[in-house]
């Protein structure tokens, strides 16, 4: 079994692994306390924390563990928010964040604070200027991830981080995907990360919050971790975590290099070996191992199915693989093709041969999921008046309206229209993505009585 979805969670580093057990023997006791098992294992915490610092970029009073990225997040946010509101409630934030950014900007807006939400070109990068233009005299703070998790897009966190500074506020940098291979660089303000992504366990998540940035603790208070994150410290899994972080940095190096060449393979290979695929994410500002790419006609969740059984662990930002029947907000943001969504995020060591037996696998297993989707029953077709066509694709889900829009283009004349009824969200991404990559015009959107029409006219 090949897994290729590290950007989720990274396999357990072997050098974790060790420090995990053995810090089971010396790290149980309470660090707070004066006694010989209290002070050994405050001694390997102290040390934890000065080797994530050095890696972090940091120094070890500025950084704290926490229970999860997800927390580290959510407390970063918070604290900041809190801690500059004589000056405002405004917050920005990316259209790509993760999860965890948007729910926390979820939660501010609705206790009465205001968002700014920051869009992406197609390749899911914000444009600095972008952000500058937004700053305001009451922004409380920005944030920026360092690498997207979807697409593998590298943000400019520098230029960023410039304007920020000039402006006077905080940005705070969820770095959950890019500490396992280097520093954030720029002068941030407030820095988030999560130990399974580079290999370490999960359960530990940091949060560094530079000197002179007014932060101030939301909840109830604590003695541990500067306040900033309450209860006993989960000490085995912060020093496997701190361990592991050293181990894949030495390593990052040599690794970027080998696995930059086999998301690139992918990049290349799939376009010529698939038709009518679409791939995602800037091409050279990227993180080394991911690489996403989207399939005309076909079902996401039935792919992933299907490459599980071929023996390759993915994943997808696709609407068919959600219980929510909405595409990845990031595929959204980008404006870019979402159904057949595939993301390959290779962990370190991948074999070169793994990468290879994918692409021997997947042009098959693409075909196969598209024959079985290619005469869809009960999709109404009605010919309009003139050389126009309507498509009643209502009720039917991701990639079926889409399908049937391309079974029907060719029997109106050139300069003729079909109008596709549709109520899948996915529809409003995937509709116009078809048109780029097929060359005809995409007219627009009408409310409908059920759903949207969406008006495709023939160019070739």
């Amino acid at each position: 079994m090949a897994y290729f979805d590290a950007a989720s969670a990274a396999p357990l580093h072997p050098v974790a692994r060790q420090a995990l057990l053995a810090s089971l023997d010396e790290g149980w006791a309470d660090p707070a306390r004066l006694y010989r098992e209290g002070r050994r294992a405050r001694l390997l915490l102290d040390a934890a924390r000065e080797a994530m610092a050095e890696c972090v970029g940091c120094r070890p009073d500025e950084l704290v563990f926490t229970p999860s990225g997800t927390r580290a997040v959510h407390s970063g946010v918070a604290g900041a928010l809190a801690g500059r509101r004589r000056v405002g409630s405004h917050l920005i934030v990316s259209a790509v964040e993760h999860s965890s950014v948007l729910h926390a900007a979820e939660a501010h807006e609705a206790g009465g604070g205001s968002v700014t939400q920051v869009g992406v070109d197609r390749a899911g990068a914000v444009d600095p200027a972008a952000y500058a233009a937004v700053l305001r005299e009451d922004t409380a703070l920005a944030c920026l991830q360092s690498a997207n998790h979807e697409v593998g897009t590298e943000q400019p966190v520098s230029r960023v981080a410039e304007a920020c500074r000039a402006a006077g506020v905080p940005l705070l940098v969820d770095a959950a995907q890019s500490l396992g291979w280097g520093r954030v660089e720029g002068d941030w303000s407030l820095l988030t990360g999560s130990a399974h992504k580079w290999g370490g366990p999960a359960g530990v998540g940091l949060l560094a919050v530079r000197k002179g940035v007014r932060f101030a603790p939301q909840g109830p208070g604590d003695e541990r971790e500067s306040g900033r994150a309450p209860g006993f410290e989960n000490l085995p899994a912060i020093v496997a975590a701190a361990a592991s972080l050293r181990a894949v940095r030495a390593e990052a190096a040599a690794e970027a290099a080998r696995l930059r060449e086999l998301t690139e393979r992918i990049r290349s290979r799939v376009p010529e070996l698939v038709p009518d695929v679409e791939v995602v994410g800037d091409p050279s500002r990227r993180l080394p191992g991911i690489v996403t790419f989207s399939c005309l006609y076909v079902d996401g969740e039935t792919l992933l199915h299907e490459l599980d059984r071929a023996g390759f662990s993915v994943s997808s930002g696709s609407s068919c693989t959600s219980s929510t029947l909405t595409p990845s907000h990031v595929l959204k943001a980008m404006g870019v093709l979402s159904e057949g969504n595939v993301r390959v995020s290779l962990p370190p060591g991948t074999a070169a041969e793994d990468v290879e037996r994918f692409l021997e696998v997947l042009p098959g297993t693409v075909a196969a999921v598209r024959e079985k989707l290619g005469a869809p029953a009960a999709t109404e077709t009605v010919r309009a008046a003139g050389p126009d066509l309507v498509v009643d694709a209502l009720g039917r889900r991701c990639p079926i309206p889409v399908i049937e829009l391309a079974k029907v283009i060719g029997d109106v004349p050139v300069g003729g229209t079909v109008r596709v009824l549709s109520d899948d969200e996915a529809a409003r991404l995937d509709i116009p993505a078809w048109c780029e990559m097929r060359g005809q015009e995409y007219v627009g959107e009408e409310k409908a009585d059920k759903g949207s029409a969406y008006l495709v006219r023939r160019v070739s």
